[in-house]
């Protein structure tokens, strides 16, 4: 064993969850940046990942390896930026573990961050959404948790991770019904509950029995939801939704769609980008501004509120040369006396 193994241990399992207090979720997302870049640093020396070197993870193999991500594992600009920012993290933790190291760090702190085109998110619209709710068999256990957990999902336009961790405890479905959310960054949101979602909420607290875990949603077994059920969950009904629903044909929906749904139809309610920012649980209003560039409706009131200038209208004046040139092009030169020299086609100019 290496250096590196107890730098890069100490990384995930100390330093992150309990010194910077990361939730488990970022320290998965950095634990698998760093399984790829081993995998594929020791496939490029010829050896085994337990016998890297923290030599070995120089700039130009950090390079090497963001362009492998991108050209053959095809991943997006933006992916490769959140594998960079893992190995930068981890090199800053570096620097004061191993201060020989420090040239070498200073040279992977050097690479930039690849700019990228940011095209507008896809979202589901409201009869999107009405389709896919409408789908689970409220005859059945399945059915009501289905409807309760996707009908939260987007009124509370939570994240997946935010929507798993839901305990019982983080409910009030009295005076006025409400769910506590620990988003990210730890910070926790009272979200007020539509009397729709509150009410599909009750059902499924009505049938979910006497389970083991704290958590809001179990799956069959009795174990709390994860990550792939609910995606499993989601695109059954939607595959049942494209039925009636021609929009949804042939479209792939992920779980984070039903959260951009839900902040467009906020945004459309309130007209006030704090809000939206509020109910997402944006530490930075400019990750909410993303959705004035998608929403239409927002434009349509700029332009319907602009006067636009007044501009003088005028009549195009054909010369003579040109009128001699189309008669001589329809060889119809016996009508040509009936032409005035100045004719007048009405046109506006600007």
């Amino acid at each position: 064993m290496t250096e590196l193994a107890p730098l890069i241990t100490g990384f995930l399992r100390d330093y992150m969850p309990r010194q910077r207090g990361y939730s488990p979720q970022s320290c998965e997302t950095y634990a698998f940046s760093f399984k790829l870049l081993f995998n594929f640093a020791a496939k490029r020396l010829g050896t085994r990942p337990s016998l890297l070197r923290i030599e070995d993870l120089d700039a130009p193999m950090i390079v090497a390896f963001l362009a492998h991500i991108e050209q053959d594992r095809g991943n997006s600009a933006s992916t490769r930026n959140v594998r960079l920012a893992a190995i930068k993290a981890f090199m800053r933790y570096l620097e004061h573990k191993v201060p020989s190291a420090l040239e070498q760090i200073g040279r992977v702190h050097a690479i930039p961050s690849k700019r990228h085109d940011q095209k507008l998110i896809r979202h589901l619209t409201m009869e999107e959404v009405r389709a896919i709710l409408n789908g689970p068999d409220l005859a059945t256990r399945s059915g009501i948790r289905d409807r309760a957990m996707m009908h939260l999902c987007f009124a509370g336009g939570l994240r997946v991770s935010e929507l798993i961790g839901v305990l019982t405890a983080d409910l009030s479905l009295r005076h006025g019904a409400s769910v506590t959310v620990l988003g990210k960054g730890r910070k926790e949101r009272c979200l007020p509950l539509w009397k729709d979602t509150a009410r599909d909420i009750r059902a499924w607290l009505s049938v979910r029995g006497e389970v083991r875990v704290p958590e809001l949603f179990v799956n069959a077994q009795g174990d709390p939801m994860t990550r792939a059920g609910f995606e499993y969950v989601l695109d059954k009904y939607v595959v049942k939704a494209a039925e009636s629903c021609v929009s949804l044909r042939d479209r792939r929906v992920s779980p984070h769609q039903l959260r951009h749904g839900c902040a467009v139809v906020m945004l459309q309610a309130t007209r006030d980008i704090r809000k939206v920012a509020l109910w997402l649980g944006h530490a930075d209003i400019r990750t909410t501004e993303v959705y004035l560039r998608m929403d239409p409706s927002e434009k349509l009131e700029a332009v319907e509120a602009v006067v636009p200038p007044e501009l003088r209208r005028g009549r195009f004046k054909a010369p003579d040369a040109l009128i001699a040139s189309l008669l001589s092009d329809l060889a119809i030169p016996a009508y040509s006396e009936r032409v005035r020299p100045r004719a007048e086609f009405p046109t506006d100019t600007v």
